[in-house]
């Protein structure tokens, strides 16, 4: 459960860790573009939860079908909102990098609150960097 602004960084090291964990622990590969994407996702989701909720959050990591599902919840029951493109405005980009770098983004009501699932691809990516190699 994370309370306040100073662990946004503690989420993405919980992150950090888990992926770690799937690569030494269960063998499966953690390209250097997952490790950065994960903590990304994290990062954003755990931000706005603290920025725009009154109350904790939760944050939940697993793997399912190839992809490492990343999951906020938030006590605040105001849906989030991605604006229009526009590359002049400064900032409030965030929802924007995360539905562009996940597979899949949903966003439940939930009787208390919300519940953000988005789910980044353990594949290794089109660059070239080697499956299994951790910064």
């Amino acid at each position: 459960m994370f309370e306040g602004s100073e662990e946004i960084a503690a989420a993405r090291g919980l992150a950090r860790n888990f992926l770690a964990d799937l690569q030494a622990v269960h063998g499966l590969p953690v390209s250097k573009r997952v490790m950065g994407m994960v903590q990304l996702v994290v990062s954003e989701l755990v931000t706005n939860a603290r920025k725009y909720a009154p109350g904790p959050c939760l944050l939940t990591l697993e793997v399912s079908e190839g992809a490492v599902e990343v999951t906020v919840w938030d006590s605040s029951t105001t849906l989030p909102s991605v604006l229009a493109a526009d590359p002049a405005r400064v900032g409030q980009h965030g929802l924007e990098i995360v539905m562009a770098v996940c597979r899949s983004f949903e966003v439940h009501r939930e009787p208390v609150g919300k519940r953000i699932r988005t789910a980044v691809v353990l594949a290794d990516d089109p660059g070239g960097d080697a499956a299994g190699q951790l910064v």
